[in-house]
């Protein structure tokens, strides 16, 4: 916890606020655990400050939009985590004298590799900033957003936007951005499977053989090189894997079939979005036919297999969390 003075909690109570935050795409093939991009599919979330429920565990949710119905309404709900971690750094005790009532639209599908839990996340601490009137610092949100999620790849680009590369240290997260080439576009696959975080994490060896490490090492620096440069052709490589995809194959066993379409109809590089089930695709926007090609290419290979779904094109946003309107 900070060293700020402990602030009145209830004089909190009838402040409100809005805030947006965007999905993320985390490890961009062979950028397992360390790269994120930012996406335009944006979570958004106004949450009022009011007196404390009569149940303490409870708060008043509203959903809409793609998680209906899957959210919990207490305190371990993500983005009430994220709000009061953010308030107690900030120096805000007796959290439980305090209600919450939130409205929450959410596109950002749930275990689908599109980073839903890090957009909750992040969203709560620019909320909590917002409604305590001191802003945590940038170090403090990916310190906090990275405990709260177990890693920082997807929290580094909600937090900056852009493309971002981080790292957690001992006392801190390290995270750099760049703005990814203009015209970058996203072709992503979503299925209606969901592949947990977790489940697809313990599919994963403890060791992996050292020519495959090194694959991994020299992709990322030749595809965050090129990418920082302005090409997108460095894709290619990047989205090139032996760290995580192949064992996340041997569960996801679609996952082979729906790269190789994408490439095949003119993807630059295609790869598993965070632990999945998504798959993305890369192209060049200037190529005005690539998304559809590329989209035509996912729906049949999915049909194929028995893999119900659909297509979204993205693009990549400049804009972390932030507050729209208080």
């Amino acid at each position: 916890m900070s060293a700020v003075a402990p602030a009145s909690t209830t004089a909190l109570i009838g402040r409100s606020v809005t805030v947006e935050a965007p999905a993320t795409i985390a490890n961009l093939g062979a950028g397992y655990d360390c790269l994120g991009l930012a996406v335009d599919l944006p979570l958004r979330v106004t949450v009022e400050v009011t007196t404390a429920p009569s149940q303490p565990s409870s708060i008043d949710l509203t959903v809409h939009g793609d998680c209906v119905g899957e959210l919990p309404e207490n305190r371990s709900n993500r983005f009430i985590v994220a709000l009061e971690a953010g308030l107690w750094e900030l120096g805000f005790d007796r959290l439980d004298e305090i209600g919450w009532k939130v409205d929450m639209t959410n596109p950002i599908p749930l275990e689908r590799g599109l980073g839903s839990s890090a957009a909750a996340t992040v969203a709560g601490l620019v909320a909590a900033g917002a409604l305590g009137g001191r802003t945590l610092d940038l170090g403090a949100q990916l310190r906090l957003a990275s405990g709260i999620e177990g890693h920082p790849d997807n929290v580094a680009p909600g937090l900056l936007g852009g493309l971002v590369a981080s790292i957690g240290l001992d006392d801190r997260v390290e995270a750099v951005r760049l703005d990814p080439p203009a015209n970058l576009q996203v072709v992503a696959w979503i299925p209606e499977r969901k592949l947990p975080t977790s489940e697809m994490r313990r599919v994963l060896p403890d060791s992996v053989p050292r020519a495959d490490a090194v694959a991994n090492l020299a992709r990322v620096a030749v595809g965050v090189a090129g990418l920082a440069s302005g090409r997108l052709d460095v894709l290619d490589l990047l989205t090139q894997d032996r760290l995580h995809e192949p064992y996340r194959a041997a569960v996801y066993r679609e996952l082979p079939e729906l790269i190789d379409a994408a490439r095949a109809a003119g993807a630059i590089g295609a790869c598993l979005a965070g632990a999945g089930s998504t798959v993305v695709a890369f192209v060049d926007s200037t190529d005005e036919s690539a998304a559809d090609r590329v989209g035509a290419a996912f729906r049949a290979t999915a049909a194929q297999l028995g893999q119900p779904g659909r297509l979204a094109v993205l693009n990549p946003t400049p804009t972390g969390a932030h507050v729209t309107s208080r």
